[in-house]
């Protein structure tokens, strides 16, 4: 019998074929999502959000919104398993959730960690991101050019349907669909119960990130996602500049890699 791992993978190899994946309009799924099929297709979504809804404020002028895709027939067992040893190596619980903002400006769990230990950890979990067969959207949102917050959600729910839409041949063609939320914000806790449902009547579930290593793959999109947005318009904060030490090396070393990964449409 197929069993669930830790990360709600499934641990066996069985059942696996070819897939098509979505061309329609602009969207298309890296071409790793297209090779495996199991007996029971499952596709699993992370969703992590930055930023809040409140007004527009100089020091965080952005809300940002990462929606992670892994079909369930890709084991990332092995990847889970260096991620949880390096964890352990550094002093944490194997199941410590890593939260990449935090961690790049020296705050909460990792106010007592100098620079060298914070990049070592900060570069374990983008390894595990980079090796693991997983894509990604990010929606990126400007705070100061909506007027309310009904505006600023109106917005974000047409573009996350507009990217539905765009890519339900690949979507519908798994048997099922879960996502995963931590329901941090009651916005997209209903925004993703009704859209998702409206498309695919899918399995919507709240989480606790410790509980997925995916989940916090997907918070450190989001703070990727951040940090390209910040280079592209008022520069990093001098915290995030000591941490990846010039623009250079971080698009060198990080946004690039990290590309590929990326749903463009």
């Amino acid at each position: 019998m197929t069993g669930l791992g830790s990360d709600g993978i499934k641990d066996s190899n069985s059942g696996l074929a070819e897939r098509p994946w979505s061309t329609q309009g602009r969207g298309r799924f890296p071409r790793h999502f297209c090779i495996q099929r199991r007996t029971v297709a499952e596709l699993s979504v992370f969703i992590d959000e930055s930023g809040d809804f409140g007004p527009y404020e100089p020091h965080a002028p952005y809300y940002i919104i990462t929606l992670l895709f892994h079909d369930q027939g890709v084991d990332i067992s092995e990847q889970i398993g260096h991620l949880r040893r390096h964890l352990a190596e550094q002093g944490f619980a194997e199941n410590h959730a890593i939260h990449s903002a935090p961690l790049i400006r020296r705050e909460k769990d990792y106010s007592g960690m100098d620079l060298t230990a914070r990049r070592k950890l900060f570069r374990s979990l983008f390894n595990f991101i980079r090796l693991c067969e997983i894509s990604q959207k990010s929606f990126v949102f400007k705070k100061s050019e909506f007027p309310d917050h009904d505006k600023m959600v109106s917005r974000i729910s047409r573009e996350v349907s507009i990217f539905l839409r765009d890519n339900l041949p690949f979507l519908q063609s798994f048997d099922r669909i879960i996502v995963y939320y931590d329901n941090g914000q009651k916005e997209i806790t209903n925004l993703v119960n009704t859209l998702f449902n409206a498309f695919f009547e899918a399995d919507v579930r709240k989480v606790f990130p410790s509980d997925y290593s995916l989940f916090q793959a997907a918070d450190m999109f989001c703070t990727l996602a951040l940090l390209e947005t910040k280079l592209e318009n008022e520069g990093l904060s001098n915290s995030e500049t000591e941490f990846f030490l010039n623009a250079r090396n971080l698009r060198k070393n990080y946004l690039k890699p990290t590309a590929a990964k990326r749903i463009f449409n």
